[in-house]
Parts: C-alpha cells; structure tokens; sequence
C-alpha cells in the first residue's frame, strides 16, 4: 500500500481537506473493511469517517454538511456526464456543432445534451450564454449528493408555522393553502403536502417534531404503504370455496354441467354482460345485465339464467374473484349449483373459455375467439 498515514495526525489539519485520506478510506470500504478498521488504517477518528459516508445535519450553530461525493470510475459507460464528456461539449459548441451532432458523437440523447448546457451553462456579462465545463462539473457535483437537506429544515419560520398548525390538528393539504395564501409572494415559504409528510414520517430527515405525527387525523406515526399485494384484503373473504376444490370431473371435461363464468364490461364501464361456458360441450350462454353490475343484479340475472337449464345441465359454476359475485351464497342456494373461485392473480382455465362476444355494440379486447370448436350462443328466453 502506497498510502503513509500523516505524521502530525493528532493535529487539526485545518482548512486542508484530508483527500488522499478520504480516498483511501473509501478504497478500503469498497474492499470489505470495516469503518472501525478502515478508520483505524487511515488514521483518522470514527465520527471523521461517519461524517464522510452519512453527512452532518444542522444542529444549534453547527452547519450540516452532505455526504462526501465518491469519486467515480474513470473507465466504462456511465450514466452521468464525466467531466470529460463536459470538456468535448464545450469544445464542440466552439466549433459551432449542433446539439444533435455532439448527442450523436458522445452516444447520448439529444435532450440530454440540451438539458446539460441550459442547467450548467452561465451568462456572460449578463447577456451572452456560455458553457464552461469545469463550473458545469461543480454544479453538477453540488447537486449529486443524497440525501439533500428539506426544505423544511433550512427554514425555521417555515417549520414553526407548520409545527403550530399541525398542533392545531390540520392537515398538511390545509397548511400548504394556508402558506400560499399567507405568503403569495414568498416561494421559499411554499411546500407541498408530500413535503411535510415525509418531514413527519421519513426517518433520518429530523425537520419536524416526531411526536407531531400523532396530531394527524390518521393517527398513524408510521406511513402505511398502498397497492402491496400481500395486504390487499380478498373481495369475499367469506365461505369462498377455491377452485382446488372442485371435483375432478369438470377438469377432463367428460361430464356436461360445470360452467365458467366471466364478466365482460362495455365501453366507458357503462355496460356489462355475462357469459357462461359450459367446459364439455362449449355451450356458451349470455346473461345479460341492461340495469348494471352489482352484486345483487349479478345474481338474480344468473338465477335466471342457470334457472332455465335442465338439473343434470347445473354441476358446478366456476368464476374469478370479482366483486360482482360478492353474493354467490344467495346464487348457489337458490340454483342449487355450488360456485367455486379461481385463485387471486391466476384465473387458470377460466381465462381459456372466454368467447369473443359484441357487448352493447362494442366487442371486448379482453375475450379471445375459439381456437378450435366453434361456440353456439344461446339465451334463455326471457318473461316479458
């Protein structure tokens, strides 16, 4: 190892920045070792070598400071621009190149180039736009490190006004129009809602008050996440018989009398129809549905319908785990046809005997035609 730890290391190294030490410890990091003991190599002290990976919030009168910027490879793509890709856009912008030509040499995206001169570019003497490279580097250096310190935080009369309306028990939507109302012309005082939740609820952040979590409405001192599989909750979660379940005479398809069923919505969610399969024979019913498709129209439409059957025609009726069977207790005692339900996210064969049919004048993408034996349509005739 090439590296020599410094001789006056018991001395404050004063406003020389300790870089050969702070590569060094960052080497030894990526190989493995640990920060105790890369601290220890370096010669440098433990809360040195947390500032440099974590960064320092504010705190009274000492200034936070952001995590420290590890140096890149200088070798293989990147998805940054380097300061060498820097170096070749102002060469090239000399030399009166479009910005699609340098896209094309550098193998970037057009928009790229042209969101790198307007964000990093300056004006010069207030009038011409100019792009220097190494300033384009340190812009684009102060603005990489994460986590960046809340908007929140480096206003105290921005959080004052946030923590007393929050103790006031409103919620954040409330404070962000009572902010722009308050401060018209004062941006800085201006944050969304998502601002001040994730001031209360992501950890490490220390903008507001923890406890202050527990004035919201909710209650919740912890952010519940949505659209998680594992949590959703099943749409009848009650005497649902699974398809697993089924006996296995409607799996070879030897016996008439086990049907699938599937729900066909219109254009616009505005109309409906059902469709009925009967697995032996491909025996295809619709049940029309001319009032809509909640759960108790859902029902009497297929009492109807599976009504009109011959007994030994009425087996088993296989259907996914849509809302609208919500009610199948009522349909399976009155029809005397146990249903059963295909597992959540895997419709199985129910998906295969869906029959391509017009539905209220618009045909559903959803159904496919049959492969092979060609569908009859039937509909029982219906009371006038």
């Amino acid at each position: 190892m090439d590296f020599k730890i410094r001789e006056d290391r018991g001395q404050a190294p004063g406003r020389r920045a300790l870089v050969r030490e702070r590569e060094e410890y960052f080497r030894l990091m990526d190989q493995g070792v640990s920060s105790r003991e890369a601290c220890r190599i370096v010669g440098i002290n433990r809360r040195t070598g947390k500032r440099w990976r974590n960064g320092r919030q504010a705190t009274g009168s000492t200034r936070g400071a952001p995590p420290v910027r590890r140096p890149l490879p200088s070798g293989g793509p990147s998805r940054y621009l380097r300061e060498a890709d820097r170096i070749y856009i102002a060469d090239r912008l000399r030399e009166k190149a479009s910005i699609r030509q340098i896209a094309a040499e550098l193998g970037r995206s057009p928009s790229t180039i042209s969101r790198e001169i307007r964000r990093n570019g300056t004006l010069w003497r207030g009038k011409d736009w100019v792009y220097r490279p190494h300033a384009a580097q340190s812009r684009a250096d102060a603005r990489r490190p994460r986590p960046k310190p809340g908007k929140i935080g480096q206003n105290p009369e921005l959080r004052d006004f946030i923590q007393h309306h929050l103790e006031r028990r409103w919620i954040p939507e409330q404070i962000c129009q009572a902010l722009r109302a308050r401060f018209p012309d004062r941006p800085e005082m201006h944050v969304t809602h998502e601002t001040v939740y994730q001031a209360l609820y992501v950890q490490g952040r220390g903008e507001l008050r923890r406890e202050l979590a527990k004035a919201l409405r909710t209650g919740r001192t912890m952010r519940r996440p949505h659209r998680q599989s594992y949590r959703r909750r099943p749409r009848m979660s009650k005497d649902m018989v699974m398809i697993s379940e089924r006996p296995a005479e409607a799996a070879d398809r030897a016996i008439p009398g086990h049907w699938e069923g599937d729900l066909i919505i219109g254009k616009a969610h505005k109309s409906a129809i059902g469709t009925l399969v009967e697995r032996s024979s491909r025996f295809v019913a619709l049940v029309h549905l001319p009032d809509g498709r909640q759960p108790a129209q859902v029902r009497d439409a297929l009492i109807q319908t599976v009504s009109a059957l011959p007994a030994q025609l009425r087996r088993s009726l296989t259907w996914d785990q849509g809302s609208e069977m919500h009610l199948h207790k009522d349909f399976s005692t009155a029809t005397d046809m146990p249903a059963f339900f295909c597992d959540r996210a895997a419709p199985g064969s129910a998906a295969r005997t869906r029959t391509r049919t017009v539905c209220c004048g618009s045909t559903s993408p959803r159904a496919p035609t049959w492969p092979a034996t060609p569908a009859r349509s039937w509909t029982p005739s219906r009371p006038s």
